[in-house]
């Protein structure tokens, strides 16, 4: 029989938005050692886990796993390759055994996002494989990185192509540190596509670099009321990337207990 680690939601960015940490702020950890990472993030308060890849540990392992430590599955990072036809239902069925319905491409390649064709070539093809989950209660999304925000020849982002070109359920997750570091405002790009953020990369950027969030430039309380306001935002996700940290674990606990005491 299962347990569920008890929380202190005393606090909280909104008792009806659940908070996921973005596994590939931890990615060494859950490699060695699934078990350990996800027990000590749900001690901390996390509501459930994005995932970034299973590391070679099986579904059925990490599926008990999130149950025993009453995590849900917020969503998972995602290459478009795993779309293809050979891979497809292989990615469907893990996804939906772990109870993961919100699959996000994690980047696109250059090619797919350089131009306003490419875009639009692009959104189309998203819009046909949104429709083929959407068919198996599933959603796709796209995560932008720092290029995604810069403007392309007729001046316009590859963020907002690909928002104009595919159906109002695909999931554009904003991610403010990287939309920051791509020249962005960190609350506009939610703003101006109201009702497409169901989920939200929470990440800190200080002076062109990674921080705890807290510590760094950008104004949460801003991001988080036009997240609630404007953006339909369903799921917070916090990812900390910072390679020379030697205790990355302890430091997503840091990010969430700022957040769950943040007044705004």
């Amino acid at each position: 029989m299962s347990t569920e680690i008890e929380r202190n939601h005393s606090k909280c960015i909104d008792m009806n938005r659940p908070v996921a940490i973005q596994l590939y702020s931890v990615r060494h950890d859950f490699e060695k050692d699934p078990r350990h990472v996800l027990k000590t993030v749900a001690e901390q308060g996390y509501d459930g886990v994005e995932f970034a890849g299973l590391y070679h540990h099986g579904p059925k392992g990490v599926g008990d796993m999130l149950k025993e430590f009453g995590l849900k599955a917020e969503g998972c990072h995602i290459g478009i390759n795993q779309f293809d036809e050979g891979l497809f239902q292989d990615t469907i069925d893990t996804y939906q055994f772990l109870g993961c319905h919100w699959l996000i491409l994690a980047w696109l390649p250059e090619e797919m996002r350089n131009t306003p064709v490419a875009c639009a070539e692009t959104g189309k093809k998203l819009g046909e494989i949104s429709h083929r989950l959407h068919e198996r209660g599933m959603r796709l999304g796209f995560h932008c990185h720092h290029a995604d925000m810069v403007p392309l020849s007729d001046g316009k982002s590859a963020w907002y192509h690909i928002a104009d070109n595919t159906p109002a359920s695909f999931i554009m997750q904003y991610d403010t540190a990287n939309g920051m570091s791509g020249g962005a405002d960190p609350i506009k790009p939610i703003t101006d596509l109201p009702g497409r953020g169901a989920s939200v990369h929470l990440k800190e950027w200080k002076g062109g670099h990674g921080a705890i969030i807290g510590e760094g430039d950008i104004p949460w309380a801003k991001v988080l009321q036009e997240c609630e306001a404007v953006g339909g935002t369903e799921w917070y996700v916090v990812e900390y990337e910072i390679e020379s940290d030697p205790n990355p674990l302890d430091s997503v606990g840091k990010c969430l207990h700022y957040l769950r005491n943040l007044n705004y």
